[in-house]
């Protein structure tokens, strides 16, 4: 379903891979975007292509680890004068699958818990006063998040995105008054840098996340691939 009027959606983590392209199709369809990446050339660098396309585009240095760059993009958000409608919880770290649970070094969990939740929590944190009633919120997750499905490997990355999940479905029912939709969302594995080969391909991916920025008003609570419910 796509909206029948332009929206204005923020991404993290837009560097490469699921959220470039995310903010391209966002973009070829006229919605506007904020870009964000950690370093500000690098959202520099898409917002101005998007923008020669006839995008609406700008960029925002934001670190999702760094609490004075959320207040900072937070404050950049505002002064643009641009209405928040979506935001995007995107930025992700670390596939682990070289990794087991009963012997995984818990500093790098600690680090992989830090972008994927925490800073998820963070920015929803920061951006979420700009947000009014008919907003969303989504959060990239994997399907690898289920708990009925949960399965050994990848021991950081599951417990961190199925702690996104946890996220998700605590904060949609904190904000049904407010009528803010909160929805997770998975690309599936993907060919990405992270997601490594053997994926589909990368538009694929982030057509799943659309998917779920499109959802109706009042789809909260729901942890959707391509559209389709996933068990929590």
């Amino acid at each position: 379903m796509t909206p029948a009027a332009p929206r204005t959606i923020l991404v993290t983590g837009t560097r490469r891979g699921i959220g470039r392209e995310l903010c391209r199709a966002l973009g070829d369809r006229g919605d506007r975007v904020i870009v964000t990446a950690r370093a500000l050339s690098d959202a520099e660098e898409l917002a101005t292509l998007l923008s020669a396309d006839g995008s609406a585009a700008i960029a925002v240095a934001l670190d999702v680890t760094d609490p004075a760059s959320v207040a900072a993009a937070a404050e950049a958000v505002r002064a643009s004068g641009w209405p928040l409608d979506v935001l995007v919880n995107n930025a992700g770290i670390d596939y682990d699958y070289d990794q087991d649970a009963a012997t995984a070094d818990l500093e790098r969990v600690r680090r992989i818990i830090d972008t994927n939740v925490l800073g998820a929590w963070a920015v929803t944190e920061a951006l979420l006063p700009m947000m009014s009633a008919g907003s969303a919120i989504v959060m990239v997750t994997s399907e690898q998040a289920s708990m009925q499905q949960m399965s050994s490997g990848t021991p950081g990355y599951r417990v961190s995105k199925a702690a996104l999940n946890a996220l998700t479905r605590v904060l949609a029912a904190e904000l049904l008054e407010r009528q803010v939709d909160v929805r997770a969302a998975s690309p599936g594995w993907t060919e990405t840098d992270m997601g490594g080969e053997g994926g589909r391909p990368v538009p694929e991916g982030a057509r799943s996340i659309l998917a779920a920025i499109d959802a109706p008003a009042g789809s909260t609570d729901t942890f959707t691939q391509d559209g389709e419910p996933l068990p929590w």
